[in-house]
Parts: structure tokens; C-alpha cells; sequence
């Protein structure tokens, strides 16, 4: 026998008691009333019985179609929201509704990054900085030679051919961060090279305070342009010399992500998978100070105690985008979790391959999952309903003042 329910007071209803106990088995529907004799759905609920387990609706005696039910409760990325929620549980792994959140489940670990402390060297040589290069040039041998191999900053010579050519080349983050922090003199003022460089790329800013970051506790920062990301990085203690024959490579990529930002789905999800690719775990930056902001889940309201940071959204709604959707149960040992007698392991946001998200929106979804205590899992639906996930784990980078994520491509 299939499983019936009904639509009535916009509400989806399960009330046969073979059926509730059908469902109920398989973690479908919340009780009403605190009594298991009746269980109410969700929409996705409701569409992926019908959808996968054939089951029937009825609304005033009257067969409901799939497409009848979803527009009785079509809402934003309805469609993307739906598949990611059938792909999960087509996958044998339990997904609940997020308003049954509770408090902070404490299963969301950080990945330890290990900063050095480093001195800025003294720069005694005077630099030429070209505006429409964004670069500037050491022209002094013997100090360029010394900046590049002890402190990796530019390039002297030429790329992985160090002996073809003697002047060292800096761009304008390794430039701005010489000038502020190395006592580096150049041609021109350092607010001129900020300026022109703000008007020919106006997050420039942004991308240089993540650049300072990182190179203030002891990591080499270089550019992401083969790799579609803003910033390869290396670990401290990196040279820029050959180790038993072979050129030193970076295993991470820095993304930069501000929040005033704006990206498409497949371009975004495009630069993670081209660094998983070449075997480099991306990291994302979110720009604005850590922990600046504040939510109190019991009025639904948020705090701004920085104004770099601007949290807008409440984990306990489910539309639009930024905003959480469904808390992912996952595998333990042989078995599976469930919500009777485990805790969730991700919250999902769920997105279409066609949506833009921006860096407010993402960093809002990332500040409610940690404070539920559990890693996002980002769902992304494409043109043909498969889904990607990528897992976004938080990272400690000891004294920084921002907040950083591996962005993993999983299959769960």
C-alpha cells in the first residue's frame, strides 16, 4: 500500500495510521500536537513521495498532482531547495527542516594553520612604481637578490629562471605592504599607488588587507592568476629555491570574497573544483573583522559591533538566498544518523547553478552555521538537477583579525 495524505488548511497531512507509521520510520513529518496519530510534512517531504516513493495527495477529495502541491507552496529556489533536499536522501542519509535547530551541536572542529612570527625586513633601496603595470622595480642587485631569497617578495630575474635577468619586480600588494611595513621610498607617495590601484580594480583594498594578513604571520602570499583565485599561498618557511631538484609548490589557493560582492554560482564553484583539480585546498577570505557580529535567536535580531561585518539573516527562517535550508544527518560506522538519537552533522544551503550569491549573503550563512556549531554544506543544483556539494570548514590562523574557510569538494 502507498502512502496517502492530504492538503487542508495549507498544510500537509499525514492521518491514516498505516501510513503514519510508514513514514514516521523513515524520518518523514513532525508530530502534531506532540502525538504521533497525526504527522505533518514538509513541501519537500510531501514532493519527494510523491516523486520517488509514489505516493498520493488529496486536497478536498481530489487527486494532487506534483506540480499541483509545489505550487500550492512554491516559494524563492523552491526547485533547487527540493532537489537538493531528494539528492540527500536519495543517498540513503536523513535531512530535516532547519527550524528544528537546537542551540550549538559543537560539531563544527577548526583546521590549525600554524603563523610565525616575522619581521618585515628594512628596504633601503629605492623603488620606480608604474602606474599602468601596478608594479615597482628594485634596481639595486644585491638587495632585490636578498628581498626575493630570504623574504620571497617579487620576482627577481626571471619565473623559475632566476639567473635570466638581475632586477626584482614587485606587484602592488608586495609594493603597498614594503612601503607600510618596510620603510620602502618609491617615486610616489603610498596613498597615489592605493589610489591608482582602488580605481583600476576597486576591491583592491580588501584584497591587499587579506594579502598583509597572512604575510604578517609569516606566509607568502603570490599570485592566484594560473589558478583562477586572487592569492597562492605558501606556508612559513617557504623559499623560493628548488628542494632536491624541484621547485617548491603551493598547496593552497585564497580566494577573496568581499561582502559587497557578487558572484555566479558556476563561476564560483568553477575556481573550487579548477583548485581541486591541481590538488590545492581553496581557502576563503571573508574580509571585516572576526567575530564582529552578534545574533540573538531569541528576538530574531542582529547586532553590528563592527561595520565591516553585516549579518542580516536568521537561521531559523528557510528562503532566500544566504539563508539556511535543511540540517544533514549523516553517516556513523556502518549505520546512519538520525534525529532520534544523533545530532546533525552540516546545515545546508542549497543553490542553483544559474543564481548569483554574494559575499554578505555567503557570510551570513557561515556565521549561522557556526553558531549552531556544524560545517556548511553548500548544494548546488545544476541545469540537469544533479548536485555538487562542497563542505566549508573554518580555519584558526593564530592572531588574525578575519575569518578564513577551506571550501572542500566532497562526496557525501
Amino acid at each position: 500500500m502507498s502512502v496517502r495524505f492530504e492538503i487542508y488548511d495549507d498544510k500537509i497531512k499525514v492521518t491514516d495510521l498505516i501510513s503514519v507509521q510508514a513514514v514516521d520510520r523513515s524520518y518523514f513529518g513532525k508530530e502534531v500536537n506532540g502525538k504521533k496519530i497525526h504527522l505533518e510534512l514538509s513541501p519537500e517531504e510531501a514532493l519527494y513521495l510523491i516523486d520517488v516513493r509514489k505516493a498520493e495527495c488529496e486536497k478536498d477529495g481530489k487527486p494532487q498532482s506534483f506540480n499541483q502541491v509545489a505550487g500550492q507552496f512554491q516559494g524563492p529556489k523552491f526547485l533547487a531547495r527540493y532537489y537538493c533536499f531528494r539528492d540527500w536522501r536519495d543517498r540513503g542519509l536523513i535531512v530535516r527542516p532547519i527550524n528544528e535547530a537546537k542551540g550549538n551541536y559543537n560539531r563544527s572542529p577548526m583546521e590549525k594553520y600554524p603563523a610565525a612570527e616575522t619581521k618585515t625586513p628594512h628596504v633601503k633601496a629605492k623603488g620606480l612604481f608604474f602606474y599602468d603595470d601596478l608594479m615597482s622595480v628594485i634596481d639595486e642587485n644585491e638587495e632585490g637578490n636578498a628581498l626575493y631569497e630570504n623574504h620571497w617578495f617579487g620576482q627577481f630575474g626571471t619565473y623559475k629562471a632566476k639567473k635570466h635577468g638581475q632586477f626584482l619586480k614587485l606587484d602592488a600588494y608586495e609594493t603597498v605592504f614594503l612601503a607600510r611595513h618596510g620603510k620602502y621610498k618609491l617615486n610616489v607617495l603610498t596613498k597615489k599607488i592605493e589610489e591608482q590601484a582602488v580605481s583600476r580594480r576597486p576591491d583592491f583594498m580588501e584584497l591587499y588587507d587579506v594579502y598583509e594578513d597572512w604575510r604578517l604571520r609569516g606566509f607568502v602570499p603570490k599570485t592566484g592568476f594560473k589558478f583562477g583565485t586572487h592569492f597562492r599561498l605558501y606556508f612559513p618557511g617557504a623559499k623560493p629555491t628548488q628542494e632536491t631538484g624541484q621547485w617548491m609548490h603551493s598547496r593552497h589557493v585564497v580566494h577573496v570574497f568581499p561582502r559587497s560582492a557578487k558572484m555566479l554560482i558556476s563561476e564560483w564553484a568553477r575556481a573550487i573544483r579548477v583548485a581541486h583539480g591541481v590538488k590545492k585546498t581553496f581557502i576563503l577570505a571573508i574580509p571585516g573583522a572576526k567575530n564582529a557580529h552578534h545574533y540573538d535567536e531569541h528576538n530574531g535580531k542582529s547586532e553590528t559591533k563592527n561595520n565591516k561585518a553585516i549579518i542580516l539573516s536568521s537561521p531559523r527562517l528557510a528562503s532566500g538566498s544566504g539563508q539556511l535550508d535543511f540540517l544533514l544527518y549523516h553517516r556513523k560506522g556502518a549505520d546512519i544518523e538520525n534525529p532520534r538519537h544523533d545530532s546533525p552533522t552540516f546545515v545546508m544551503l542549497a543553490l542553483s547553478e544559474e543564481e548569483e550569491i554574494g559575499g554578505e549573503e555567503l557570510a551570513s550563512a557561515i556565521q549561522q552555521s557556526k553558531q549552531m556549531g556544524l560545517d556548511l554544506m553548500l548544494a548546488i543544483c545544476d541545469r540537469e538537477t544533479a548536485v555538487t556539494y562542497y563542505r566549508v570548514k573554518r580555519i584558526d590562523l593564530p592572531k588574525s583579525k578575519y575569518e578564513y574557510y577551506e571550501i572542500e569538494w566532497v562526496q557525501p
